[in-house]
């Protein structure tokens, strides 16, 4: 062997192999994709069928959901649409009860009612349709519905004092209880709508104060502004006064303002002398009475107290303000009227006197002093 055979094998390394490395990179084959490349290819024609009809099927329902959405909403604003444009006839079908209907409240109330309603139907239908999308895809919901089921009963026990006022709102407004600009008597408080809430209801106070009451706290509502309401006076005269007299006087009274304006439009009916309300020992109550306004009783009250008095002055009729009639005539204006009269005892030498006065003791003759 020679000298420079040797001295390349002596200074040189061996080379490791490839399966030696420890940065080797198997690379596949042409042979190994096209086996991975052929399974693939197996796996989706033996799948195809069902991704098309899982997907068919969960197409299928949200076109169906949607489609169905659409012509719920559409019904109930249709639905909602013809009960604002219909009126609803006040006291047996009157005319002027029709006529002065509150167009504007029964628009909000309708807006109110369509709006309810459209959201329970979208949420009933696109509910529905999550769970068949989910059911297409084979998910197991039970567990699912199970616990809604128990996060509804928690939530319920939890809010239901939220849950008793969105139910009662919702029932108030269905039922038209009451609407924007109503005066009304709520039990806990009392004055004029100014908002309704499916939670709360705020009032308008007699001294200008805010109410928030919870529509769940309702337990009574005394409704002022709907239909008619009584405009009420009572007269108290005495007993000595000719009853045709003043009851000629009311008449008249009346008469006079159903044909004046504008107390004619705040009337619903003709003023009515109803007669006697009470007889008294001293005084008797007529009482007049009319239809009027909602509202708009009080003010009607004020003016006919106004015409009243007035007429009552001119006819010389006397108005008492109580059961009990003062003396007719005054007493004299006498200054010495308050003044007692003067005692015959002032008088020392009045017989009234002298007979008031002590016994002086008899002393007998010839006793000492």
């Amino acid at each position: 062997m020679s000298l420079s055979a040797v001295l390349p094998a002596a200074g040189s390394s061996p080379t490791p192999t490839p399966s030696e490395s420890p940065t080797a990179v198997t690379v596949p084959s042409l042979q190994d994709a096209q086996e991975s490349a052929t399974n693939a290819a197996g796996w989706v024609e033996e799948n195809w069928t069902t991704w098309l009809a899982i997907g068919l099927r969960v197409l299928l329902v949200l076109v169906i959901a949607a489609i169905l959405r659409v012509v719920v909403r559409r019904a109930i604003t249709k639905l909602i649409d013809r009960m604002s444009r219909s009126v609803p006839s006040v006291d047996g079908g009157s005319t002027l009860g029709g006529l002065l209907v509150n167009v504007e409240r029964r628009r909000q109330r309708s807006q109110a009612i369509g709006s309810v309603l459209r959201s329970v139907a979208s949420f009933l239908i696109l509910g529905t349709a999550a769970l068949m999308v989910l059911g297409t895809f084979e998910i197991n919901l039970a567990p699912l519905l199970a616990s809604a089921g128990v996060a509804g009963v928690a939530i319920g026990f939890g809010a239901r004092n939220l849950v008793t006022d969105f139910l009662s709102g919702v029932f108030m407004i269905l039922e038209d209880q009451y609407g924007v600009g109503d005066q009304i008597d709520a039990g806990v408080a009392s004055g004029e709508v100014i908002e309704v809430g499916l939670r709360v209801t705020k009032l308008r106070g007699d001294n200008g104060e805010i109410w928030y009451v919870r529509n769940g706290e309702v337990k009574r509502i005394g409704n002022l502004s709907q239909g008619w309401a009584t405009a009420g006076v009572d007269v108290t005269v005495k007993a000595s006064e000719d009853l045709d007299r003043v009851k000629a006087t009311l008449v008249e009274v009346a008469e006079k303002m159903n044909r004046e304006e504008p107390w004619n439009e705040f009337l619903w009916s003709p003023i009515e002398v109803l007669g006697l309300e009470s007889v008294l020992i001293d005084s008797m109550v007529v009482r007049v009475s009319a239809k009027t306004m909602p509202g708009k009783s009080l003010t009607v009250e004020r003016e006919l107290r106004w015409r009243i008095k007035r007429a009552f002055d001119a006819a010389d009729i006397r108005i008492v303000g109580g059961a009990t009639v003062p003396p007719e005539e005054d007493p004299a204006l006498d200054p010495t009227a308050g003044v007692a009269a003067p005692s015959v005892y002032a008088n020392t030498t009045s017989p009234q006197s002298a007979a008031a006065s002590p016994l002086t003791p008899v002393t007998p003759p010839g006793t000492a002093k």
